[in-house]
């Protein structure tokens, strides 16, 4: 039987984005704060993250974002084509009259690159962090909670659940499940001096969205413009029949074989070595238990249409930083963040869906969207204002 640890303040369980910036914003308001990684390191898997101003703006607060800035590229615009034919629905302008209205810009940064950013700045903000470490249990008492972990138990005033979309503690809040949208994902992050053409400058300087029947294909710069992040997304024909392997690289060709031989060709910039199922959970109204709290994907995993998984996240440990600073009953802290928190991401989680929704439809559908989106002005801000406002 390993030794308790030390007791802390804080104790977060999980490592990643939303892990690390909830310890890094507690961290800075002056509480002693631990992180539970289960992974030998503090590591993302994956590729390209969209950061958009409601987050810059936080970590412009928290003095990171010229990290992230030279870490990352500032895109031009956000651009929407049509899968099939190639044509240009929409924009948004990301320049400089975007970041007066929101206060911050608009970033694309590789998710490791992030959590090196944050990992370095809890180190210099005195927070303890532990790799190798799975939790197996958190139990709140009157004063506090107890973490037990595969390397010994953690005493704390707080736990902050931040082990993600297959939470192993969200049962102690909710007995819901995730729920898989049938759609897949293939990601790819390639040194633009690989690829087999020239970069076209449309590519290299914005977020470009294909929007197609059932598919979607993504495709933006990184590292500076070093690298090209791509991202085909799916429905798979074989997962309501309950194959159990389905979403296969045969399928994912099946999908876009329709499509602009543009979109057809960005498949080879993706590895077909993986994939990522596609899921996300319904909100829930609680998210306190004592001196437990989620936050991250814990609390709102969402689907990925409207970017904003990691952005949520930064916002909740902004939050709760705030909430925790501005009154001293940590009950009624845990509460004015729960009350805040749940709103704002159950509208996302669910804009999320119907955003996704939109942009495969077919037929008169597909037809209607085109023509809603090609006669928007591009300085309406009309249906980005609540989100990054």
């Amino acid at each position: 039987m390993n030794a308790p640890y030390a007791p802390v303040d804080v104790v977060v369980a999980g490592g990643g984005i939303g892990g690390l910036a909830t310890a890094y914003a507690l961290a800075r308001a002056g509480h002693a704060v631990r992180v539970l990684e289960r992974s030998p390191e503090f590591a993302e898997v994956g590729a390209g993250l969209q950061m958009a101003p409601n987050a810059t703006r936080i970590l412009k607060e928290w003095g990171l974002l010229p990290e992230v800035l030279d870490a990352g590229v500032t895109p031009r615009r956000l651009l929407f084509k049509d899968a099939l034919d190639g044509t240009d629905l929409t924009h948004l302008d990301l320049d400089d009259a975007f970041e007066t209205r929101f206060g911050a810009p608009y970033v694309v940064i590789h998710r490791g690159d992030l959590l090196d950013i944050l990992a370095r700045a809890c180190v210099r903000a005195g927070v303890e962090l532990v790799p190798d470490c799975a939790v197996l249990d958190a139990v709140p008492g009157a004063d506090g909670a107890v973490v037990h972990s595969s390397l010994g138990e953690h005493a704390a005033g707080l736990v902050v659940v931040a082990d993600g979309l297959r939470s192993r503690l969200r049962a102690r809040f909710s007995d819901d499940e995730p729920i898989c949208s049938g759609y897949v994902a293939y990601r790819g992050a390639f040194p633009v001096a690989e690829l087999d053409r020239d970069l076209d400058a449309e590519t290299a300087q914005n977020v470009v969205v294909h929007l197609g029947p059932g598919c979607h294909l993504v495709r933006y710069p990184l590292r500076r413009g070093e690298i090209l992040n791509t991202v085909a997304v799916f429905r798979s024909p074989s997962y309501e029949p309950g194959a159990e392997d389905w979403g296969g690289p045969e399928e994912l060709d099946a999908a876009f074989a329709g499509c602009d031989p543009a979109v057809r060709g960005s498949l080879k910039s993706l590895w077909r070595d993986r994939r990522w199922p596609m899921y996300d959970r319904r909100p829930i109204s609680r998210w306190t238990d004592g001196r437990l709290v989620l936050t991250g994907d814990a609390a709102h995993p969402m689907l990925q249409y409207l970017a904003q998984g990691a952005c949520q996240a930064i916002e909740d440990a902004y939050c709760l930083a705030a909430e925790l600073g501005a009154q001293p009953d940590l009950a009624g802290a845990l509460k004015s963040y729960e009350a805040e928190r749940t709103v704002r991401t159950a509208r996302v989680q669910d804009t999320a869906r119907i955003w996704g929704d939109m942009w495969h439809v077919d037929g008169v559908g597909r037809l209607l969207r085109n023509e809603l989106f090609r006669v928007r002005d591009p300085r309406d801000y009309t249906y980005v204002d609540w989100l990054y406002a």
